[in-house]
């Protein structure tokens, strides 16, 4: 991972038209995170598992990463755009998409929360 770059961190308000155009959310929470509330929308890779999986990562999309509130996520939009993907890291993480008022769901797609 490179300090080099520059990543570039994008509002809710932003996500919504990129993730309209075909672009991954990928949510690298943890598990428990994830199982208690996620965007419906979300692939879910934990951090530490993101380097080894990379190839269920689509290279010819761009990839916006959330974790809770945006740092775990800015190290791994890092670690992507070292890895020649095209990524963003999106502001305020679950916190600010929740506060948006956008959905947060469980597996079973019941009403979930930010953990």
């Amino acid at each position: 991972m490179s300090d080099d770059q520059t990543i570039r961190e994008i509002t809710i308000d932003e996500a919504g038209p990129l993730l309209a155009s075909g672009a991954v959310l990928l949510d690298v929470r943890e598990d428990d995170e994830w199982a208690a509330g996620h965007a419906d929308e979300a692939v879910h890779i934990p951090m530490g598992e993101v380097a080894d999986r990379l190839d269920e990562l689509p290279a010819d999309r761009t990839v916006v990463c959330i974790c809770r509130m945006g740092g775990r996520s800015m190290s791994v939009a890092n670690l992507l755009a070292g890895a020649g993907y095209d990524a963003v890291n999106l502001g305020g993480g679950m916190h600010g998409w929740a506060g948006s008022g956008r959905p947060v769901v469980t597996g079973d797609g019941a009403a979930g929360r930010v953990v």
